[in-house]
């Protein structure tokens, strides 16, 4: 039956699976001629990657049949589940092979359980000696501890990328306070200048006010000197009569006489 007739999100994670099935076997293929140990170890990687992604899209593959169950009649559902535990055991098969390579090239990896001393049991069953449950049973353990672990690094990195936002926060708080004491430098600086400018004004001002009083005084003091020759010697008729300056007694005697 075409699972297209049927769901198709089921048909296209089926098409997707069958596609992660078959770069499983070229890779193997391929892994198969590779001597050189670092090139095996990381095109073992790829491979766990592609069986990560697979374990994935079976899940999905999962959960699209039992929403899809109560919509179908009890044969079409038998076929859906078949097809479910037909991935199942392939991709079990692949982990078991997988597996085979790793303890054939000494290399841990993340389907074999590390003990204290860093290398997996040297105890483990091939897929020739495991039957069909086995199998099931320890890809579906396997492959639950690879869920924990990718749990693990995406909680490293939220935590990471919440350390990141927060520091991010503060630098972006420091930079304004920063920029405000710049600010205000700014000001100070300006207010300083105008202050400068200011007391060069007011000193100006005030040595243009000591010329003045200066001259006052020099000329209060001319006023002053003229009166007292006057005072003293009151005939001198060098020096003119100052306006507002009453005569001397004698003279404004003699004029008084000369009226009469």
């Amino acid at each position: 039956m075409d699972l297209a007739s049927v769901n198709e999100e089921l048909a296209e994670i089926d098409g997707q699976i069958g596609d992660i099935f078959r770069a499983l076997q070229n890779g193997f293929q391929k892994l198969d001629k590779i001597k050189d140990a670092n090139r095996r170890s990381r095109q073992l990687e790829e491979l766990t990657d592609k069986m990560r992604d697979c374990k994935r899209l079976i899940k999905d593959f999962e959960r699209v049949m039992k929403d899809e169950t109560a919509n179908v009649d009890p044969n079409t559902a038998r076929m859906l589940n078949d097809r479910k535990q037909s991935q199942i055991k392939e991709l079990n098969s692949y982990v078991a092979l997988k597996k085979q390579h790793a303890s054939e090239n000494k290399r841990v990896d993340l389907f074999d359980a590390p003990t204290e001393d860093g290398f997996g049991e040297e105890n483990v069953l091939l897929a020739s000696n495991m039957t069909n449950q086995q199998l099931m049973q320890q890809g579906d353990s396997l492959m639950d501890e690879t869920d924990q672990a990718l749990a693990r690094s995406k909680q490293t990195v939220q935590e990471t990328i919440n350390v990141g936002t927060e520091t991010a926060a503060a630098l972006k708080a420091q930079t304004e306070q920063m920029s405000r004491v710049v600010n205000e430098l700014d000001s100070i600086h300006f207010s300083l200048k105008k202050a400068s400018k200011l007391v060069k004004e007011i000193g100006r001002q005030v040595a243009t006010d000591k010329c003045i009083m200066a001259l006052l005084f020099l000329i209060v003091a001319g006023v002053i000197a003229v009166i007292i020759v006057k005072i003293v010697n009151p005939h001198n008729k060098d020096i003119p009569n100052i306006p507002g300056l009453a005569p001397p007694v004698g003279r404004r005697l003699l004029s008084i006489v000369e009226g009469k």
